[in-house]
């Protein structure tokens, strides 16, 4: 499948409308390579000093029933909201119980063990991440199959880790206390027994639909920031991503549980959790990554976007999202071409050969004149007569404007972390080592007010619980992550697993009564 709009044919077609449940049948996965999670690291390791217990036969798991849970069957009446988090007292009874105060010595960052392992033991919301894996509340193979990765504090890395209930994994990330760590696919077998397996009897079998963008990709254009920096201009890139994404995942493929999760410093990642998105082999990713991926090229390309018209559908509607901000993202706070020489990229981007001498020209007399101005310049000077032949092959002057608002603000893709079952990604909720911010998620329905910013820290996060210990001696008993500023990123992750599982728990009612779920077969 290639872009909507790509000149070069491939051997794909592409929808045109919302995609048809055929698109996402089941395909055979014979992927079994190594994950393509970034070198560099040392002392590489495969297994932790001890193995959890292994996982029981879903079907024969003894498993204590959450209150209000019971039957899966049964979990929802009336169609109301099931709480799959109703006792989450317990958890916080455990955890508090195994550490007291919070005490932070002044200057600890991040990179502290001992404030890892308060923000492990204090905050880290273990019971939704199971949840959210695990696609039910009964302990299943999507959970005890599913890989994790763990990067120590020594910077030793451990893969292939699996854990058959939410409380191993806790007390093994409490154990090891990493700095932090990954989420890869659920496999065919427990990939902790990969070595004891037939060769390719290992097969990663479903994961969710990931993407990630990385301000850095950004840095040909952003003029506020670069490299790792990042500030509240060039965070609008961002933004203006996830609106464009969200409208393509939704409405030309139909998915529905879509979690954004800020990434702790520059960029952002898309999970895509639908069961049809997890059980999209390597060629339907390829395929879906080529659909949604326009900007090609490095830093020394010259044109980036190539698209034919009329125009696809999702192309035309992420033009007309994003062109409106133009003027104000680009061309004011940005400036891009102010200085003359950056101006040639610009001039690049425009076809006809007298219109950009006419343009150089103008811009030589006046010296370090505004984007916005150079912008206005463009149409200005054309109007005049000096542009070509209008009746040229050549792009006109408006497609060729429109390719560059294109090039300048939809979205860059790492399009290689959408394309492989086997990808690692950073778990929701860890802690980026070098800003101390947390992973959050991030509510799309106020992606224009969240503030990579004001993300809590994970000092300031400890600091909070202990501050409102003082003020609230004696209270009765509240969550941890209630006291601190956390708590409403917590909250909206267990909303969004809910409305995950409450989709998982219709479907397989449907299936065993007999009743229409066609939009989910496989």
């Amino acid at each position: 499948m290639s872009h909507p709009n790509s000149p070069k044919e491939e051997d794909t077609a592409l929808p045109d409308a919302p995609a048809s449940p055929q698109l996402f049948q089941d395909g055979d996965f014979d992927s079994s390579s190594d994950s393509d999670y970034p070198a560099g690291k040392i002392d590489v390791k495969t297994e932790p000093q001890t193995d959890p217990p292994e996982p029981a036969s879903p079907a024969k798991a003894k498993v204590k029933k959450e209150e209000g849970n019971g039957d899966l069957d049964n979990i929802f009446k009336d169609e109301e909201e099931e709480d799959f988090f109703g006792d989450d007292d317990d958890d916080a009874d455990l955890l508090a119980s195994e550490v007291g105060a919070v005490s932070i010595v002044p200057g600890s960052g991040p990179s502290d063990p001992q404030v890892m392992l308060a923000f492990y033991q204090r905050l880290f919301p273990f019971r939704p991440l199971f949840q959210w894996l695990n696609h039910s509340p009964i302990p299943c193979h999507d959970f005890g199959h599913r890989e994790f990765a763990f990067t120590l504090q020594n910077e030793a890395y451990l893969r292939y880790q699996s854990f058959p209930t939410m409380e191993l994994l806790r007390k093994e990330i409490v154990r090891l206390n990493p700095s932090r760590f990954e989420i890869g696919p659920v496999y065919s077998a427990n990939p902790r027994d990969r070595k004891n397996l037939p060769k390719g009897a290992l097969r990663p079998l479903s994961k969710e639909l990931v993407f990630d963008i990385d301000l850095t990709d950004y840095d040909e254009i952003r003029t506020c920031c670069d490299q790792a920096n990042i500030c509240n201009l060039c965070w609008n890139f961002i933004t203006v991503a996830i609106k464009v994404m969200n409208a393509a995942l939704r409405d030309d493929l139909g998915f529905k549980h879509v979690l954004w999760v800020y990434s702790g410093r520059r960029g952002a990642h898309a999970w895509v959790c639908d069961k049809r998105a997890r059980a999209l082999d390597d060629a339907k990713r390829k395929a879906i990554a080529n659909y949604l991926e326009l900007v090609k090229g490095g830093g020394q390309a010259g044109k980036k976007v190539n698209v034919w018209r009329p125009l696809h559908p999702h192309i035309s509607r992420s033009l007309n999202l994003i062109k409106d901000r133009f003027e104000d993202d680009i061309l004011r706070d940005q400036d891009p071409w102010r200085d003359n020489e950056k101006a040639e990229k610009l001039l690049q981007l425009l076809p006809d050969k007298a219109l950009n001498d006419a343009l150089r020209k103008k811009w030589d007399n006046h010296p370090n004149r505004p984007s916005l101005n150079k912008w206005t310049d463009i149409n200005d000077v054309a109007k005049s007569g000096v542009a070509g032949d209008p009746n040229s092959a050549r792009p006109s002057l408006k497609e060729s404007k429109e390719d560059a608002i294109l090039e300048y603000m939809y979205p860059r893709l790492d399009a290689e972390v959408s394309k492989h079952l086997n990808h690692l990604l950073k778990s929701p909720f860890c802690v980026h080592p070098k800003t101390g911010r947390v992973c959050v998620p991030i509510d799309e329905r106020e992606v224009e007010a969240f503030d990579p910013m004001t993300v809590p820290t994970v000092v300031g996060l400890l600091g909070e619980i202990d501050e409102w210990d003082r003020v609230h001696k004696g209270e009765g008993k509240v969550d941890d992550y209630e006291k601190t500023s956390l708590k409403p990123y917590v909250n909206y992750f267990k909303t969004f697993v809910n409305g995950l599982l409450q989709d998982e728990a219709k479907v397989k009612r449907e299936r065993e009564g007999g009743g229409n779920s066609n939009s989910m077969e496989f």
